[in-house]
């Protein structure tokens, strides 16, 4: 490691209380702007010219169907899309998680 074992986990603090002020700032659907481009790239691959367009359509394909769920899910009351969200997301981002662990 180029820092150190204690380094590193100054870096990783660093960075999840980084993504948490995003999240707590933008709410729960800035999160989909930080884990759908992560499963964008398992679909389309690294190379950028790709992954930027499949980015984009894989956000609003995923914004539009977790709006869906809000509002269908219970009927008569709107559930907040923030709800949704956050659920599907946060399974998404444990599941890329433990992938890239896995393969690193």
């Amino acid at each position: 490691m180029l820092f150190g074992k204690k380094w590193g986990y100054y870096f990783a603090s660093f960075f999840a209380s980084l993504g948490a002020s995003t999240v707590s700032v933008a709410g729960m659907i800035g999160f989909v702007g930080l884990v759908v481009p992560h499963a964008a790239r398992m679909i389309a691959g690294p190379n950028h010219r790709r992954l930027l367009p499949a980015s984009m359509f894989a956000g609003a394909i995923f914004l539009l169907l977790a709006d869906l769920i809000a509002r269908t899910l219970l009927s008569p009351v709107e559930l907040s899309i923030g709800v949704v969200t956050s659920l599907i997301g946060a399974v998404a981002f444990v599941v890329i998680f433990y992938r890239a662990r896995k393969a690193g």
